[in-house]
């Protein structure tokens, strides 16, 4: 149970940082080069969770079950695909819909996708078994 506690601490802080990256691409993707929100947030996230993964395994998750780096990154991205259809759900919902602004729409759609993300990646990623 420690090991939980202390990996959803990890993950949370180092979520914040990946969240980071993705709002300064959302906003660069979005309101300077002026690209549709729901692209620029599906590539805005993407690279958020390139940066999570990278952060996750140097400082987060202790165990990890692939050897490849290469392919753990494509797990660890592709397990994110629930998130980031979770993402543009709620944006596409906030904004298009309800006319929430984009940021405060990211804000809201990142908190719906970080609880899922940790336990899939965790489960399926870094433990030893389905137990763990």
């Amino acid at each position: 149970m420690r090991a939980l506690i202390r990996e959803a601490s990890g993950y949370g802080v180092a979520s914040a940082a990946a969240l980071g990256v993705d709002i300064g691409l959302l906003t660069l993707f979005a309101k300077v080069l002026g690209w549709n929100h729901l692209i620029a947030a599906a590539l805005s996230f993407i690279a958020g969770a390139v940066f999570l993964y990278a952060i996750s395994v140097r400082f987060v998750f202790k165990v990890r079950r692939v050897e490849s780096q290469a392919l753990e990154l494509g797990y660890f991205v592709a397990l994110g695909g629930v998130g980031l259809c979770v993402n543009l759900i709620v944006i596409y919902i906030a904004v298009d819909n309800l006319g929430i602004p984009l940021l405060l729409a990211k804000l809201g759609a990142a908190a719906c996708t970080f609880g899922v993300n940790f336990l899939l990646r965790r489960q399926f990623l870094f433990t030893r078994g389905a137990t763990e």
